[in-house]
C-alpha cells in the first residue's frame, strides 16, 4: 500500500513563500493498493493535482469522503476522472438522517455554485452512503466509524494484508482538553488501535485550542496523547492551520521531537510526501 499526500491544510492559507514546503491545498490523500485499487481520501483542493496523476490504465477510482465541509469537497468538481467517459468512479460519504449523499453533493455540483451538474458527469458514477462498518475495495479492507467532529463525520481504517493505515483528518477526541476519556469512550481509539500509520488532525497549538474548543479539531499535544494511547507506529501530522507558516510548523515539529521520547515515529505532513506500507 502506497500513500501520497496531495493536500494537508485545514483551509486555504494565503499564497506566498511562507507556505511552499507544507503546501496550501486542503485535505486529500492518495492510496494505492498492490492489486490496483486507487483511492482518494477526501476531495479538498489537493484532489485536482491527484486527478492529473491518474494513469490511462486505471479503470476505477474511489473517493472516500470523511464529511462534507467545504474544505473536504471543494476540489471535487475539478477532479479530472469525473469527466472521463467510461471510467468507473465511486464516491463514498457519511450518512445523514435527512438527505442521501447524492442530494447533498448536488447542492454543490449544480448552478449557481458550479456549472456542471452531478447528474451530467460523463464518468460511470456510483454514490455510496456509508454507515459504520466494513467493506472492501479491490484488495483493501476498509472499516469506517463515526468520530467526534461537528456534523456526520467518518474516520477510515484501511488494511492490506498485514499493513494498516488510519485517516482521521478532522477529529477532537479530547474535547475540552484535560485527559483522554476511558478507552471505550475515546472517539476513534478503536479505529486507530495498533495502526502502522495514523494521519491525524493537528490544527492547533495548546494556546489556540482554548479559543476553539468544540470546533472538532485537535491541539498537537492532544494528537500526541491519542496516538500514544492507540499504540500506533507512525504519526503523520495533518490539517495544518492555514495561519501556520512553514517556519512555525518546522518549529512545532522540532519542539515535539525534543520535548520527550515519542513512542512512535513523527512525520510532518507535507504535500508531495509519499509513504510505503509493507505487509
Amino acid at each position: 500500500m502506497r500513500l501520497t499526500l496531495w493536500g494537508t491544510r485545514g483551509s486555504l492559507p494565503s499564497a506566498g513563500p511562507e507556505n511552499v514546503r507544507y503546501g496550501g491545498n486542503t485535505s486529500c490523500v492518495e492510496v494505492r493498493g498492490v492489486e490496483g485499487a486507487f483511492l482518494a481520501l477526501d476531495a479538498g483542493t489537493g484532489i485536482r493535482r491527484l486527478g492529473y496523476a491518474v494513469e490511462r490504465g486505471v479503470r476505477r477510482v474511489d473517493v472516500l469522503l470523511t464529511h462534507l465541509h467545504m474544505d473536504h469537497i471543494q476540489g471535487l468538481g475539478f477532479f479530472a476522472p469525473l469527466y472521463q467517459e467510461g471510467l468507473e468512479v465511486h464516491i463514498w460519504g457519511p450518512p445523514s438522517t435527512k438527505l442521501d449523499l447524492a442530494a447533498r453533493l448536488t447542492k454543490y455540483l449544480s448552478p449557481p455554485l458550479f456549472p456542471v451538474r452531478l447528474r451530467d458527469l460523463p464518468c460511470e458514477l456510483t454514490l455510496h452512503d456509508v454507515t459504520p462498518g466494513s467493506f472492501t475495495i479491490g484488495g483493501l479492507a476498509i472499516n469506517a466509524d463515526l468520530v467526534c467532529h461537528p456534523g456526520s463525520t467518518l474516520g477510515y481504517r484501511i488494511t492490506e494484508n498485514s499493513a494498516t493505515m488510519v485517516y482521521l483528518p478532522d477529529h477532537e477526541p479530547m474535547i475540552g482538553g484535560g485527559e483522554l476519556p476511558e478507552p471505550d469512550w475515546t472517539s476513534g481509539l478503536a479505529l486507530a488501535a495498533g495502526a502502522d500509520l495514523l494521519i491525524h488532525d493537528t490544527q492547533y497549538t495548546a494556546e489556540e485550542y482554548l479559543d476553539h474548543v468544540g470546533w472538532g479539531h485537535s491541539a498537537v499535544a492532544h494528537t500526541i496523547a491519542f496516538a500514544a494511547a492507540a499504540k500506533v507506529k507512525r504519526l503523520v501530522t495533518f490539517h495544518h492551520d492555514p495561519a501556520h507558516s512553514d517556519a512555525m510548523l518546522d518549529k512545532l515539529h522540532d519542539e515535539l521531537r525534543t520535548a520527550c521520547k515519542l513512542p512512535f515515529e513523527l512525520i510532518a505532513g507535507r504535500e508531495g510526501t509519499t509513504l510505503q506500507l509493507a505487509g
